[in-house]
């Protein structure tokens, strides 16, 4: 199986199965002698893991992280990272009526028939449990890039929108509840919302935007390894995202070039940041924001038409625990894959002058 790793020197693989014993990664290309915060780390692992709320999916598991390698002392030795999250509240039997059927909108088909056999158990390899590992690195490459910070938010759940511009947002507001989003009052009206689609066994997606502070001028390549380019990549490698989009995205294809220019102050900052930081696909000193688009989970609590392997047509009940809306759990995940992508253009930065 192709696809498995991120990154060019500061390169994530991933392994494991939503009902295998573990998950888990091997992060190499981190520089040594970086003091690592576990804790750090572990935080933004209970940010991800299920069952932490009564808005995600129920499925109990810790997710504590063990370090294998790569670490001596608290910190890096420049040897390849590896670690592993174990499972522990797998439950598989959840899963037997999909043995030889498929789940509408998800993987089922098109990995039977790519490879002609499939971890059906939640899954598999195709399950979004395998964010955790993306996490454990995304965490890591945080305290690589100290300098940087990077916040995600719930912009928006299904047609309920937060409007405030992310300048006037308190960050620190974003874990005081459960849906993540820094508008306390907004963030009342998602979780009221999210609770009314569960109980009617049905699922909504919603926006996650993220902001990216203090990077430096000049990261990111002109070409083919533009930064928006690999954010973009780094965001729809993410399970269940239907779309991306930076600085003005899509609503500035409605503005006038004399309304759309980023105009610059002395300094060489900008008056504006339609650009999201980026222009020419490096980055210009200002912030980078993008908005990270998530559908609505597949799996619903109601019977379904679908087809089996024979291709007859069968109703399917829905079974399982999961969740009901994702993006409160995707927070972390896309804070960690800007990270990644980040320190990675950071190391290749090291290697173009003297």
């Amino acid at each position: 199986m192709a696809g498995n790793t991120f990154g060019s020197l500061f390169k994530l693989t991933t392994f494991g199965e939503s009902h295998g014993p573990a998950i888990g990664g091997i992060l190499d290309g981190c520089p040594s002698n970086i003091n690592l915060d576990i804790e750090k780390i572990q935080y933004d692992l209970d940010r991800r893991k299920p069952g932490q709320s009564a808005i995600v999916t129920q499925r109990k598991e810790a997710d504590e992280v063990v370090f294998l390698s790569g670490i001596f002392e608290g910190k890096t030795t420049g040897a390849p990272i590896s670690f592993a999250i174990y499972n522990t509240n797998q439950k598989s039997k959840d899963y037997n009526h999909i043995k030889d059927s498929y789940r509408p909108s998800h993987a089922d088909l098109v990995y039977d028939k790519k490879y002609g056999h499939r971890d059906y158990r939640g899954g598999g390899r195709s399950s979004a449990r395998e964010t955790a590992s993306r996490v454990v690195a995304g965490s890591i490459a945080k305290q690589f890039l100290s300098s940087i910070s990077f916040n995600a938010f719930v912009k928006s759940v299904g047609t309920i929108e937060m409007d405030k511009p992310y300048n006037e947002l308190d960050f620190n507001n974003t874990e005081l509840n459960p849906v993540r989003c820094p508008d306390i009052e907004t963030a009342l009206k998602m979780e009221t919302y999210i609770k009314k689609i569960k109980k009617e066994g049905n699922t909504v997606g919603g926006v996650v935007r993220c902001v990216i502070q203090n990077v430096p001028i000049g990261i990111g390549e002109p070409v083919f390894d533009k930064l928006h380019a690999q954010l973009g990549k780094a965001m729809l490698s993410i399970n269940a995202v239907k779309g991306f989009e930076y600085g003005s995205g899509f609503s500035g294809t409605k503005l006038k070039g004399s309304e759309h220019n980023d105009l610059y102050n002395e300094d060489g900052s900008t008056k504006s940041n339609l650009s999201g930081g980026i222009q020419g696909g490096i980055s210009n000193g200002m912030d980078i924001y993008f908005d990270v688009a998530f559908k609505p989970v597949a799996t619903i609590m109601q019977n379904q038409e679908t087809i089996n392997k024979k291709g007859e047509k069968i109703t399917m009940e829905g079974k399982g625990r999961h969740d009901p809306c994702v993006v409160p759990r995707a927070v972390p995940i896309v804070e960690a894959m800007a990270a990644i992508t980040l320190a990675d253009f950071v190391l290749l930065n090291r290697t173009i002058k003297l």
